[in-house]
């Protein structure tokens, strides 16, 4: 593999990390209403596990509240059942054609639980990183025993990707503190 190839490879891998920590991110509650926080919930109907944004609409009316509107009335009791299942800490108030989840303000004990969860999915992403950089070095050190490149591309490629690594954790850091930040504000 030429150092290009690698380089590329890896970077592909850690924006991939850094976009799974976004996408875990945004289903964390923050004390504001969020589309996000069920639209990516799986709802059984009929016979298989279905993204609830495919079955309804979901939008916020006020801050406090999300508004949940089935294309199709005969699925509410399977979306109640899936939002009770899901342990994001919601109830559903169903008047049969729409189902509302007030969100509470959370307390300071929730909101120390969520900044925790945040910090670990933060931590997971950066082994991640790492362990990305871990592989792309091994394929560096390979390729030179193998002749296929000098060892100064291979330590200038050991270089770029530790550039790519501290570029990407930054990034994960960021994503954590911004998300942070969001659940300790009231």
């Amino acid at each position: 593999m030429s150092s290009d190839e690698i380089l590329l490879d890896a970077e592909e891998r850690m924006e991939k990390a850094v976009n799974y920590l976004r996408d875990e991110l945004r289903g964390i509650r923050t004390g504001r209403a969020s589309p996000a926080l069920v639209d990516t919930l799986r709802v059984e109907y009929y016979g298989s596990p279905t993204p609830l944004r495919q079955l309804a609409s979901i939008s916020t009316p006020d801050p406090q509240q999300i508004l949940i509107k089935p294309f199709d009335q005969g699925c509410i009791k399977d979306i109640e059942k899936a939002i009770q299942a899901s342990g994001i800490g919601l109830t559903p108030n169903s008047d049969g054609k729409v189902i509302r989840l007030t969100i509470p303000a959370m307390s300071g004990e929730q909101r120390t639980k969520m900044t925790t969860r945040v910090k670990k999915l933060a931590e997971e992403a950066k082994i991640a990183i790492r362990n990305v950089r871990r592989d792309a070095n091994k394929s560096f050190d390979s390729a030179e025993k193998a002749k296929e490149m000098t060892e100064d591309e291979r330590d200038a490629g050991k270089e770029e990707v530790q550039k790519l690594t501290d570029k990407y954790e930054a990034s994960a850091q960021q994503l954590a503190d911004k998300k942070t930040a969001e659940i300790m504000e009231q």
